[in-house]
C-alpha cells in the first residue's frame, strides 16, 4: 500500500520565508559575496530596529574587520604601482573606508560592536590633494598635444582635479581653454526660399532646427551651432563647419475633385411580439432590409519639393555631406451627402457626412505641413553626424 504524502503545512513555508528573509536584511548573503559596503549597510540598519539580533551583529563584527583588511591591502597595493591615477583610487577606497566608519558611529548597537572605526582625516586631505594634482599634470600633458581629441580628454582631466578641489591651481582658466580648443564651432545657413509663383517664408523652419540642434547639443559639450547672426555678434570668424540648407522645386499641384456614388444596404434585425394566446405572447426575431445612397466627395491638394543640405568645412572649403531631402503632403478634404435610411451607414460615413466642403489651405499653410516630415529627417541626419564629435 502506497502511503499518501501529507501536505507540507503553511507555516514551513513561512518559517523559511522568515528565515530568508533575516538572512538578508541582516547582510549575511552581501556578506558572503564580499560586498562589504552592501553588508554593514544592512546590518547597521537592522541593528538600528533590532539592536539584539544575533545575525546582523556578527556581520558587523567579522565584516567590519574583513573589510578593513581587504581596504588595506587595496591602498597599499595601489599605491605600489604606477598605475595612472593611483592617488584618486587610493581616494575612493578611503572615502569607501570612511563611510563604513560613519555608519557604525551613528548607531550605538554597532558602536559597541565596533568602539573605534577607521576613519581617516589628514591622509584623506593629502590623497585628495594628490589625486587633484595628478589629474592637472594629465590634463596639462594633454594640452600641449596639438588635437582635439586630446584637449577634450585635458578638459576632463581638468574637470576631475576641479571635482577633487574646487578651484585647483589656475583649473577653471585651464578648462576654459581645452573646452575651446575641443568645441566644433557650426553655422546652420539658411538660403533665401526661391520662389517665383508663391510668397513663401522658411524662418519658421530654420528656428525650429537651430532650436533643436541647440537641444541635442547643449553647452556643456563639445559641438556649438549658431546663426549668422549670433556668430557675427560673438566675432566667431573662423567657424570649423558650415551646414547650408536650401529648398527647391517646391510645387503645389492643381486642385483635385472626385466624387463616388454607392449604393447601400443592409440586413437590420428585430424582435417582434406574436401573440399566441388570449395571455401571453412570444419574441420572434424578423429581418428587413435597409437601403442608402451616398455620394462621397473629396477635394486633394498635392505639394511636394526637396531641401538640399551640405555639410563644408569652413578653412579648406571641402565638401562633406550633400543629400537632398524630399517631402510631400497632400490635404484632403472629404464631405457628401446622403439619402434613406441612416441606420444602412458605417460609423465612417457618419463622419464623412458631418464634415463640409471647404477651401484648400494657402501655400504657406502647405508648405509648413510638407516640411514636416523633412524637418524630422534633417535633424536626425544632421545629429547623427555631429554625435562624432561631441
Amino acid at each position: 500500500m502506497i502511503e499518501k504524502l501529507k501536505p507540507v503545512k503553511s507555516w514551513h513555508y513561512l518559517f523559511i520565508l522568515v528565515w530568508l528573509f533575516a538572512a538578508c536584511s541582516s547582510g549575511q548573503k552581501a556578506l558572503e559575496r564580499g560586498n562589504y559596503i552592501e553588508a554593514i549597510e544592512k546590518a547597521v540598519n537592522r541593528l538600528s530596529s533590532d539592536p539584539g539580533n544575533n545575525k546582523a551583529r556578527k556581520v558587523v563584527k567579522d565584516g567590519y574587520s574583513m573589510a578593513m583588511e581587504y581596504y588595506q591591502e587595496e591602498i597599499d597595493l595601489i599605491l605600489s604601482t604606477n598605475t595612472a591615477f593611483k592617488w584618486g583610487q587610493t581616494l575612493d577606497v578611503m572615502q569607501r573606508v570612511n563611510h563604513l566608519g560613519n555608519l557604525i558611529r551613528r548607531v550605538p548597537a554597532a558602536r559597541e560592536l565596533v568602539p573605534s572605526p577607521k576613519i581617516y582625516t589628514s591622509e584623506l586631505e593629502q590623497a585628495t590633494e594628490r589625486a587633484a594634482e595628478e589629474r592637472y599634470h594629465a590634463g596639462v600633458a594633454s594640452l600641449n598635444q596639438p588635437t582635439r581629441e586630446a584637449a577634450k580628454e585635458a578638459f576632463y582631466h581638468f574637470q576631475r582635479a576641479d571635482e577633487f578641489i574646487g578651484g585647483y591651481k589656475d583649473v577653471v582658466e585651464k578648462m576654459h581653454v581645452a573646452k575651446e580648443r575641443a568645441t566644433i564651432h557650426v553655422i546652420l545657413e539658411a538660403i533665401p526660399l526661391p520662389s517665383r509663383r508663391y510668397e513663401l517664408s522658411a524662418e519658421f523652419f530654420y528656428e525650429q532646427v537651430i532650436n533643436r540642434m541647440k537641444q541635442n547639443f547643449p553647452g556643456s559639450g563639445f559641438v556649438s551651432f549658431y546663426t549668422p547672426d549670433e556668430a557675427e555678434k560673438q566675432a566667431l570668424r573662423y567657424p570649423d563647419m558650415v551646414v547650408s540648407m536650401e529648398f527647391y522645386d517646391f510645387f503645389i499641384g492643381k486642385p483635385m475633385h472626385f466624387e463616388k456614388q454607392e449604393n447601400l444596404s443592409r440586413e437590420l434585425e428585430y424582435d417582434v411580439e406574436v401573440k399566441v394566446g388570449r395571455d401571453s405572447v412570444r419574441i420572434e426575431k424578423r429581418r428587413k432590409l435597409i437601403r442608402g445612397k451616398i455620394k462621397v466627395i473629396t477635394d486633394e491638394v498635392s505639394s511636394q519639393g526637396l531641401l538640399n543640405v551640405k555639410i563644408e568645412e569652413f578653412q579648406s572649403q571641402k565638401l562633406i555631406l550633400n543629400q537632398e531631402i524630399p517631402g510631400d503632403f497632400v490635404w484632403r478634404n472629404q464631405y457628401g451627402v446622403f439619402v434613406g435610411d441612416e441606420r444602412v451607414l458605417t460609423d465612417q460615413q457618419v463622419r464623412i457626412l458631418n464634415n463640409q466642403a471647404i477651401p484648400p489651405p494657402a501655400p504657406q499653410d502647405l508648405f509648413i505641413e510638407f516640411t514636416r516630415p523633412i524637418y524630422i529627417r534633417l535633424t536626425d541626419r544632421l545629429t547623427s553626424y555631429f554625435r562624432k564629435y561631441d
